[in-house]
């Protein structure tokens, strides 16, 4: 499972090679042969996205230039690689200039795609990433910004649309890691109240005896270490949305006052003579069971019903496998750019190994998993070997063989883990194969054989480095049976081992 790479061109023969190399990339490949049937795959919402896009740029009725113009301004546009058997600078230009990523010249060959395609789906990663955190910051991220092809995670995106139309509060339910704060973040883009205030609020992360003034304000000197006057993220969301996570984690008493709160939209600052009216739209977020929390007395019946009106849930990673790699090229063009790191992919290899894995931690523990991968990552393309801790995980990825039936109990066999010593082969050795020590002599002639070959010959650096006159060096030599060719000792040309 990888990025889907659509192939525009009118020949079959080319349709045809380029699909099979594209497969042999270790991508999924999808072929049209005009540019009105490539829009209408990109048009088709109900269908995997489309990572990249190989188009050729001379078609009958609608061609690739056409194609470029269609596409210019849409956020959801693929990457776009151009082909043409026509490489002049003009065309270059133009495709360029109309939104193009890459451009090759037919017949291109295998290498050559390959990186176009790894550059082109990183490009169009970082692009996006980019304008994921713009519109984060500026409050305008909206569901179009959580492109997923999980049909888990595309009717929870369908309940978010509806919702956003009206400010009625929603509860958001799902495992820690799934991404509830940025789902929140999107609904907000998606309603009325886009680019207002969306103020967060971790209640597990509260001491008790603060919950009330950091919800709802209070007076100065309202209590000891109270200098001055403190809004409350309640009257801070004013307008805007209020974003409680873990609302499980609020205690008894604070529950109380958020009922009130939320039932007359006002609020009550510690040491206060009056009550602030507040318009906020709630969203609420908790990874637990809050009906089984209300069954054992830590939740307040009547708070859940109010907090649960609208409640959707947020699938696991695991439910969701369509986006891993999407996810994963995300976080590498990011995190490669923060670090400073040029890492144009993932290998297939790789890819298909984070496919495989359950992600208990979700989208936070993949995102850790990609930063650990670009640190050590010694190449330009992440491998199996940057993901040690995932492959160990995944069965087929390590190589494990199991001990002897025999030896151990049922209950205590395990796989043990073969481990492969690495040698430098610059290094010497000091045992013999019988296990003992190797006597001075033979280790010298080790050193000097070794000498001769690392300074190639010249037998003035090989002396001067071992610490040894020439004569003592031409000594050894002899003793050794190597034999060197005649010549003068202090010419430029030095002499050479035969």
């Amino acid at each position: 499972m990888s990025a889907n790479i659509l192939v525009v061109d009118d020949d079959p023969v080319q349709r045809r090679l380029l699909t099979e190399m594209v497969r042999r990339f270790g991508y999924e490949p999808e072929a049209v042969e005009s540019g009105a049937q490539a829009l209408d795959r990109l048009n088709d919402k109900g269908r995997p996205p489309i990572g990249a896009m190989v188009l050729d740029l001379v078609m009958p009725d609608l061609d690739g230039m056409a194609v470029l113009e269609r596409l210019a301004g849409r956020e959801d546009r693929p990457a776009v690689i151009v082909q043409t058997a026509h490489g002049s600078i003009e065309t270059v230009i133009s495709a360029m200039r109309a939104g193009a990523t890459d451009f090759v010249v037919k017949p291109v060959g295998a290498e050559r795609l390959s990186v176009s395609i790894k550059n082109a789906l990183r490009v169009d990663a970082l692009e996006g990433e980019v304008r994921r955190l713009s519109k984060r910051g500026s409050g305008a991220m909206g569901f179009s910004d959580l492109a997923s092809a999980a049909p888990d995670m595309l009717r929870a995106v369908r309940l978010g649309e509806r919702a956003a139309k009206s400010g009625i509060p929603v509860l958001l339910e799902g495992e820690s890691g799934v991404g509830k704060e940025v789902f929140a973040r999107a609904l907000q883009g998606a309603s009325e109240r886009k680019g207002k205030p969306f103020v967060t609020v971790n209640c597990g992360a509260i001491p008790a005896n603060l919950v009330e003034s950091i919800l709802f304000g209070h007076e100065k000197g309202a209590f000891t270490g109270a200098t001055e006057k403190h809004a409350g993220k309640f009257v801070e969301a004013n307008g805007g949305t209020l974003f409680l996570d873990e609302v499980s984690e609020l205690p008894l008493d604070a529950q109380v006052k958020l009922l009130r709160a939320i039932q007359e939209g006002e609020v009550d600052p510690v040491g206060g003579r009056k009550t602030v009216k507040v318009d906020i739209r709630l969203i609420s977020a908790t990874n637990r069971d809050l009906i089984e929390a209300v069954r054992q007395g830590r939740f307040r019946e009547d708070l859940y019903y109010r907090l649960n009106v609208f409640p959707i849930t947020i699938p696991p990673l695991r439910n969701r496998r369509e986006d891993i790699p999407a996810l994963a090229r995300r976080f590498l063009a990011r995190i490669s750019a923060e670090e400073g790191r040029n890492i144009r992919g993932i290998s297939a290899e790789a890819m298909a190994l984070i496919t495989r894995f359950n992600w208990p931690g979700n989208v936070r523990q993949l995102e850790n998993a990609m930063f650990r991968a670009v640190i050590l990552c010694e190449g330009d393309e992440l491998t199996l070997a940057d993901f040690p801790q995932v492959a160990q995980a995944v069965e087929g990825f390590d190589v494990r063989i199991p001990p002897i039936a025999s030896v151990l109990p049922q209950e205590r066999q395990e796989r043990e883990i073969v481990r492969v010593e690495i040698r430098d082969p610059s290094a010497l050795t000091l045992l013999d194969q019988t296990g003992d020590v190797r006597s001075l002599d033979q280790v010298e002639g080790d050193t000097i054989r070794f000498a001769l070959e690392h300074y190639r010959g010249q037998m003035s650096k090989v002396a001067r480095k071992l610490g040894i006159g020439r004569s003592t060096l031409y000594r050894k030599l002899k003793d050794l049976g190597i034999e060197t060719e005649d010549g003068d000792l202090e010419s430029a040309d030095e002499p050479r081992v035969a």
